[in-house]
């Protein structure tokens, strides 16, 4: 099974750095129009010609396009000669070289990207079919979507007369429609109507994609294809690390295997699919992948599994003779030695990051994200200091963004002002190692059933070790938590939590976000607690997420000790919000984009997008050029307001700085994974945030 993909909503359109995807070879020029090396000028386009001239991206044949609006021609460039649109203008229009293209790049770029005046227009020319960017009638058939590069500001005007001129150069057999590729065109063309400017939404086009790519990479292992999740966990015991999961959408419980597909619609965001990605295995959704493996009977067979940018390849391969273990069963992932020190329990305002050997990485993250707002960073620019040749860096982006005249002290100061004006840091205490300890000690039952399963883990009797965890989890559910301990808390609650209604409880184990270990999902948060039973209930919850049978195997699998694995917790102050959701500052189907965030959202609790409850709603927000796109409205009928999407970019712009402070090298290249909400007041509230491990 050999499936091409779809191009998704992130376009096919060259970036303003001309970072564009290496073209697949064409056959040459067509019959039609003038020809110039590489391109041809004016004359009709029809579908031959095309197929002759065109690249592939994303499953979609495509054709980058040119107006010159002095000379009243188009150009048609031949994908195998020119990726780059501002390549092409430079060389064969104006007779640039590179050189001189390059030295000032951004200044060309705002000539034919921003400058309402503009002599050029440029987009992209992609073939689809079927969908519901068309109407039902030509679902069918064949058709062409204009859109621009991703950070364009085409108001409506040159957006209709892009259309214009290129519908008047298209086979009429083909039907045309212009995809904005920004908020901002979206906003623009919303009053001109449909029949001068038919349009095809990014979320619409994202929605019928036959294929998205999660994680890229290649797996050979056994296939297993289960209709649904009954099927699935009827099936569950007996999977192995070599297997590859095909089903509708895969599960946050999968423990960890070769490769997974789905075969429905889902989120790079969510538990699931970012565990993969800190596996790295292969990861997509492919919507008739169930069909094939039926068709050509793959359920049970050994096969290649292979996710690019442009596909999912699977197909059949002889079974191994010899399984050989893989890297993740002999390469022991590093874990830092635990504070066992008697610490007590402390706001999360007075944490750094160095203090998460005692309380956990997500506690001293938040407590570092305290300092930060009140007394800045001199890191939060590092990320655009970092060279992009041909530039030497992106400050002055950065300064366009934060409404800075100069760059040095000046910027930094608008980047620290920036932070303290739309992001808040949560109000609530930490709880460290040494108490979890502490109550484990105090129940001999306990310490009894600790010793069982280090037994069962040396064995390697894991049908023993799932039966002990179970046991395990119970006893430490339901032993009370010793006077002491709960009068401690209460006074911490009482002292820096006084007024709060409602409080979440989260975990904040050692034991995750390490580099090639993620543990989303693993551990247990409650949000539904009101008063002091509740919250001592919570944090036993929470403690015993660490003993469950899924937590403790996928540990033990990565050389990761019982003895070395401690759980902290948080306590915070409960924020209504009518908006939340999860943001990684990173393109994660796309690790070369270093201008965009990928952002998702749901209506409520952060909870239904990181789970897989509900289909979030998806965006990519450039924190370069600025903008953002709608990739996929998920199971909301539609799409925020201007007002609230704006006020996403501008978390978009935090998640970037903070990328920078976080950092612990010099590329600050290593993106965060951030949960937030957004309260009814438009005020940014970071729940957490931790590395993203991809």
């Amino acid at each position: 099974m050999s499936t091409p993909s779809t191009r998704t909503s992130t376009g096919t359109a060259a970036t303003p750095d001309n970072a564009g995807p290496a073209a697949v070879p064409a056959q040459g020029g067509g019959p039609s129009g003038e020809h110039r090396h590489g391109a041809v000028l004016g004359g009709l386009l029809t579908l031959p010609l095309f197929e002759q001239l065109c690249g592939v991206l994303g499953g979609h044949p495509y054709v980058k396009v040119v107006v010159d609006r002095h000379e009243g021609v188009w150009h048609v460039l031949d994908s195998s000669v020119h990726s780059f649109h501002v390549n092409y203008i430079a060389t064969e229009v104006l007779g640039m070289t590179l050189d001189e293209l390059d030295a000032d790049l951004d200044g060309f770029n705002h000539s034919v990207y921003h400058d309402p005046e503009r002599r050029f227009l440029l987009g992209v020319l992609s073939l689809h079919t079927g969908g519901d960017a068309v109407p039902q009638d030509r679902a069918a058939q064949p058709f062409m979507v204009l859109e621009t590069t991703e950070a364009d500001t085409m108001g409506a005007a040159l957006l209709t007369e892009f259309y214009t001129e290129v519908r008047a150069h298209l086979d009429e057999a083909l039907a045309l429609a212009v995809k904005p590729a920004n908020h901002g065109q979206e906003n623009a063309v919303a009053a001109v109507p449909e029949t001068d400017l038919p349009r095809a939404q990014g979320h619409e086009l994202f929605s019928a994609a036959p294929f998205v790519p999660l994680t890229l990479g290649t797996a050979t292992g056994r296939l297993r294809r289960f209709a649904d999740e009954d099927d699935y966990r009827a099936a569950r015991a007996g999977l192995a690390w070599y297997d590859i999961v095909a089903m509708p959408v895969v599960p946050d419980d999968i423990p960890r295997i070769a490769g997974l597909l789905n075969a429905q619609p889902t989120t790079p965001l969510s538990h699931t699919n970012m565990l993969a990605a800190g596996w790295g295995v292969p990861n997509a959704i492919v919507r008739d992948a169930l069909d094939r493996i039926d068709d050509e009977k793959l359920d049970g067979a050994w096969v290649s599994y292979e996710v690019t940018t442009e596909g999912a390849r699977l197909e059949r391969t002889e079974e191994p003779a010899d399984l050989t273990e893989p890297a993740w069963h002999t390469q022991r992932i590093r874990i830092d030695a635990p504070s066992r020190d008697d610490l007590p329990i402390v706001p999360l305002a007075a944490l750094r990051t160095g203090d998460r050997h005692a309380y956990g990485t997500k506690a001293a993250n938040l407590g570092e994200l305290h300092h930060v707002l009140r007394n800045g960073s001199a890191r939060l620019t590092g990320y655009y200091a970092v060279p992009r040749p041909p530039r030497a860096d992106l400050l002055g982006h950065l300064a366009t963004r934060l409404g800075a005249s100069g760059q040095g002290e000046e910027l930094a100061e608008a980047a620290d002002g920036f932070l303290a004006r739309h992001v808040k840091a949560p109000e609530g205490v930490a709880v460290p190692f040494s108490l979890q300890q502490r109550f484990l000690d105090s129940s001999p039952a306990i310490q009894q059933s600790i010793g069982k399963l280090k037994m069962a883990l040396e064995l390697g009797a894991m049908d023993a070790v799932d039966a002990v965890c179970v046991q395990l989890q119970h006893l430490v559910r339901t032993t009370p938590v010793p006077d002491d301990m709960a009068r401690t808390l209460d006074a911490h609650l009482v002292r820096h939590l006084a007024g709060a209604q409602r409080f979440a409880v989260r975990s904040s184990s050692n034991a995750e976000d390490l580099p090639g270990f993620s543990a989303a999902g693993i551990y247990e948060s409650h949000t539904q607690v009101t008063d002091l039973p509740g919250a001592l209930d919570a944090i036993r919850q929470v403690w015993a997420s660490l003993l469950s049978p899924r937590s403790v195997r996928l540990r033990h699998e990565a050389g990761i000790s019982l003895d070395d694995t401690y759980m902290g917790v948080i306590v915070q102050r409960y924020e209504p919000s009518p908006l939340g959701g999860v943001m990684v500052t990173c393109n994660p189907t796309n690790r070369a984009d270093f201008r965009n965030v990928y952002l998702n959202c749901a209506h409520g609790s952060t909870a239904a997008v990181v789970d897989g409850s509900t289909l979030p709603m998806q965006y990519l927000y450039n924190t370069v050029e600025g903008g953002g796109r709608t990739l996929s409205l998920g199971a909301a009928d539609t799409d925020l307001d201007v007002e609230t999407r704006e006020r996403l970019a501008r978390l978009a712009l935090a998640g970037r700085l903070l990328q920078s402070h976080f950092a612990t090298d010099y590329t600050f290249a290593a993106p965060l994974d951030v949960e937030w909400l957004l309260t009814a007041e438009g005020r940014l509230h970071v729940l957490q945030l931790r590395p993203y491990n991809a």
